[in-house]
């Protein structure tokens, strides 16, 4: 890991990744190809793509019920307990309508509404996420969303992993299909014969998925263009260097250009932790992902006392924070920045990821400064709520109109004015 001793944070200039345009282009095409050919071209780019050969594109409840019970009977007992405790946090951010009363009866509010359809993109490949179902799925649930629809890419047996089905079954999504991708996320933002459009898309995926989130946005909401993970460990000299090691590779495993960092006011501790990542490492059974994110990414922040390296972890902002210190709570207010914060030494960063509750989709590259976490509040929507009394109106005209007229909007002025002639004040 490269030892940062001066503040220096340039570094951060070049984690963003930058698409080629071959990429984009790429992607562009695939949406076209969807949107023209249906059903035949998300079968066709399946082939392509995954080597697959789909007879069809929807998973039945039969299949989805077979691979709950092909799951082990302790996993299944930990998905069931992960979803009580992500639905529980959830629950608490339910945002209410509500309506007030104000000067001449004047009836203010606003109105919450949950989204009529959402699609959720849980990755594939070479791993099965079903934290990831739970975690893009339930808030949607709790919200009161009507229809859930989950896309998956389908493994090289030509089905969806076992672990998404049986968490998907457990919450009790029925919509399921089998394709991955630019192309899934295509599908869902315009539809095939088979696959109805939806108004939301959320969940993570690959640069292709982020690149078909980004070009169908304004047609279809979505969630955001998450990058590569991140976890920041704020740590004094009182941490656990085996312990900050291990939450380290943690992050590290996800991907080549995860970014790891450590920020300690405490040499002692960054040296026996940079000796203990690399011990680690090189047992680590996904340390060729891992490896690189260490020896490319991967910081190590040295600060002169905690408020300076709050400050450092402010200019990060980073996806993950852990406030490995002895009195982490009076750290936590000198945080302005960060998508899920950990504190105290036994709040590993996987509580997160699986377990605790909060959710695990969570703002990158720095856009936790204005971003925060997928939750209840991002599948709802707030409609305002106006009714005027004739008092009100006869008070308040006026100065709307001269408001509309200064804006050169005489038809705004107009429109309030012909109203106040046949208010009942008037009468």
């Amino acid at each position: 890991m490269e030892w940062i001793e001066n503040g220096n944070l340039s570094f951060l200039k070049k984690r963003k990744v930058e698409a080629k345009e071959e990429a984009q282009q790429s992607v562009r095409e695939i949406i076209a190809q969807v949107r023209a050919g249906g059903d035949k071209a998300l079968k066709a780019y399946t082939k392509q793509f995954d080597g697959i050969e789909l007879e069809k594109l929807r998973v039945s409840d039969e299949e989805a019920a077979a691979a709950y019970r092909r799951i082990p009977e302790e996993v299944i007992r930990a998905i069931r307990r992960a979803a009580k405790n992500i639905r529980a946090f959830h629950e608490k951010q339910k945002p209410s309508s509500w309506t007030e009363t104000v000067e001449y009866g004047v009836v203010l509010g606003q109105k919450v509404t949950a989204l009529d359809s959402v699609g959720v993109y849980v990755p594939g490949g070479t791993a099965s996420y079903p934290s990831s179902v739970l975690m893009g799925a339930l808030p949607a649930l709790v919200a009161g969303v009507g229809r859930v629809v989950l896309v998956s890419p389908p493994q090289k047996n030509g089905l969806i992993a076992d672990g998404v089905l049986a968490a998907a079954h457990e919450i009790g999504i029925k919509e399921i299909y089998q394709v991955g991708g630019a192309q899934a996320i295509a599908a869902l933002a315009y539809g095939t014969e088979t696959i109805r459009p939806v108004d939301k898309i959320v969940g993570p995926g690959n640069l292709y998925v982020m690149l078909a989130k980004k070009q169908v946005f304004g047609d279809v909401a979505i969630d955001s263009l998450a990058g590569p993970s991140e976890i920041a460990i704020l740590a004094d000299e009182t941490a656990h260097p085996e312990w900050v090691a291990a939450d380290l590779l943690s992050q590290a495993e996800h991907d080549k250009l995860s970014m790891p960092v450590l920020i300690t006011t405490s040499r002692q501790l960054a040296e026996e932790v940079d000796r203990e990542v690399d011990r680690r490492l090189a047992v680590l059974p996904r340390h060729e992902i891992a490896g690189p994110a260490i020896e490319t990414v991967g910081k190590i922040v040295l600060a002169a006392d905690l408020k300076e390296g709050a400050r450092f972890v402010n200019q990060i902002a980073p996806e993950h924070l852990e406030l490995a210190t002895a009195d982490p709570e009076s750290v936590l207010p000198l945080i302005r920045h960060a998508g899920a914060i950990f504190l105290g030494m036994y709040s590993s960063e996987p509580v997160g990821d699986y377990f605790a509750g909060p959710n695990h989709i969570i703002p990158t590259n720095g856009s936790a400064r204005y971003a925060s976490p997928l939750g209840v509040e991002s599948f709802v929507k707030r409609s305002s709520l106006i009714r005027y009394t004739d008092e009100a109106l006869k008070a308040n005209g006026p100065a709307i109109a001269a408001f509309a007229r200064f804006e050169g909007l005489e038809g705004h002025a107009r429109a309030v004015e012909e109203r106040m002639k046949g208010a009942a004040v008037h009468e």
